[in-house]
């Protein structure tokens, strides 16, 4: 109802097929998006923070490991299990973190993911033989698991719908800041001796956890837990603040009461609510009975998480240095120079996917990314079996090697990466989605783990050139995958609608070509 200045009211006079006195050439443009909210902005820069503890974690050991075998005397499977089994740790992280989070809180559970990770830090710092080692990166593993699975949680949670795809992209852009980081640790501590050098390098990174617990105290808890405890006064001031409008604050708050089993009149401070079963009759629709629907979009979401490390991205991030000297590279400092650089473009295009998620959308995104991965690990691949074929050494193919790895990492950070985390948190409806996202971050951390344990044992055995042609194999398949399989990515409450209406296009095709198939052969 427009009220002119006068106060009359002109709705009744307004002619409909005459613009409005007031009328601008703006107002026939395209309707413009609402402002990113800052406060919702600041806490899920500072909840994704946490997820550098997981990178720095998995970046410093890959430089690490080199002194560690030296300094230890240890063997290449002791190696491969120092290094890979991280994933596995952090698993049972992200496992306990989920259960934890609805008893204490996800802001208490980011200060313990900082706290175990400190814990862990210092074990590593003062090992004095490998299994002490052992025990640091298991405590260490776990801390990092528990921010790899509640930083993504509490993003979700805090944020508006408009902008939930776009801001859940901020853990990647913050593990991939830790990965850096622990590249720096690696050449900052490369000239120390070698005793001391790879405990700096593990023991430094108990710093940032303080750091992160610290900051993460100033932070407001998620509206969403907040009522799921019967804090619904709490919960409302926390809306007031991470929305942009009544409307939209009116919607957040009716799905918390919804899912808190809250009575849509009641705005009491505090509410009574029923104690929650913690997803059983949910696996069961997972698992047990799924529809069309929920099976599509559950092997959606395990396919784009097993793809995303089955491709390779593990043993690049982890093994630099090593593929650095299979390229020709001999000197430490050198191999440590290249594998900063590595840390650095993963940074940079990261950085690049946020803006590009909601401009391009994820299918296109993911396609074009993964294509590109294709391409850069097969030449990555020919030019280091150049290299392996070759009694001299081959400046092209060192210069080629080196090229695509960094290509390689490019295109995995400008799609692959994000997209994996994105897409696994916006398909699920908000029913499933918990158990949806844990079972995706098991078979991404089981894939890590095998990945990274056996690739000592494949290049071996195929040598490391070998090695990436079988990546981009497993990232030709993963692309038909996606082409097939994936629609473009909607907010959640949407999936079902988008989904069934995906299945029932890719069932008429099916259709059809069954019939042309019989009237051929009837023919």
């Amino acid at each position: 109802m427009e009220i002119m200045a006068g106060g009359q009211n002109t709705e009744g006079d307004a002619n409909p097929s005459q613009p409005a006195p007031d009328t601008t050439l703006e107002d026939f443009g395209p309707v413009k998006k609402p402002k990113r909210n800052r406060y919702v902005l600041a806490c899920a820069t500072l909840a994704s923070m946490t997820s550098v503890l997981l990178g720095y974690e998995n970046g410093v050991m890959s430089g690490a490991n080199i002194y560690i075998q030296y300094d230890l005397n240890i063997s290449d499977l002791q190696v491969a299990l120092l290094v890979g089994t991280s994933n596995l740790y952090s698993l049972v992280g992200s496992a306990a973190a989920g259960r934890t989070s609805d008893w204490i809180g996800r802001r208490y559970t980011m200060v313990m993911a900082g706290a175990i990770f400190f814990v862990g830090s210092i074990l590593m710092g003062f090992a004095t033989n490998y299994v002490f080692l052992m025990v640091g990166r298991f405590v260490a593993g776990v801390g990092g698991g528990y921010a790899l699975m509640i930083a993504p949680v509490y993003t979700a949670e805090v944020s508006p719908a408009y902008s939930r795809g776009f801001l859940n992209s901020f853990p990647e852009v913050f593990n991939d800041a830790g990965i850096l980081l622990g590249y720096l640790s690696n050449y900052a501590f490369s000239k120390f001796p070698t005793k001391l050098g790879w405990r700096f390098m593990l023991g430094i990174g108990a710093i940032p956890s303080v750091f992160l617990a610290l900051v993460v105290l100033g932070m407001p808890e998620s509206p969403r837990w907040l009522g799921m405890q019967g804090r619904l006064g709490d919960a409302m001031k926390v809306l007031d603040k991470t929305s942009n409008s009544k409307e939209e604050y009116k919607q957040r708050l009716s799905d918390i009461k919804e899912a808190a089993g809250i009575s849509p009149e009641c705005n009491d401070d505090v509410v009574q609510v029923q104690k929650q079963s913690h997803g059983k009759g949910v696996w069961k629709e997972l698992l047990v009975d799924p529809t069309p629907f929920v099976r599509h979009i559950l092997i959606c979401g395990i396919g784009i998480n097993f793809f995303e490390q089955a491709s390779g991205i593990e043993v690049v991030v982890s093994y630099s240095p090593r593929i650095f000297e299979e390229a020709g590279i001999t000197s430490s400092n050198g191999k440590l120079l290249a594998t900063l650089a590595v840390g650095f473009t993963k940074t940079v295009f990261i950085l690049v996917a946020t803006f590009l998620l909601e401009r391009i959308g994820r299918r296109p995104l993911l396609l074009s990314s993964v294509g590109g991965m294709v391409l850069s690990l097969t030449t990555l691949g020919f030019g280091l079996t150049m290299i392996d074929q070759s009694d001299e050494k081959v400046p092209w193919a060192v210069a080629l090697s080196i090229a695509m790895v960094l290509a390689y990492v490019s295109f995995f950070s400008i799609g692959m990466g994000p997209i994996t985390s994105v897409y696994s948190s916006e398909i699920f409806p908000s029913r499933l989605r918990a158990q949806g996202k844990i079972m995706g971050v098991a078979v991404n951390r089981v894939t890590g783990e095998v990945i990274s344990t056996t690739f000592f044992m494949l290049y071996g055995a195929i040598t490391m050139g070998g090695s990436f042609f079988v990546f981009a194999g497993i990232a030709a398949v993963a692309w038909v995958f996606f082409f097939v399989c994936l629609p473009e990515a909607r907010i959640s409450e949407d999936m079902d609608v988008l989904y069934a209406s995906y299945i029932e296009w890719w069932s008429a095709i099916k259709d059809k070509q069954k019939k042309e198939v019989s009237g051929e052969n009837g023919g």
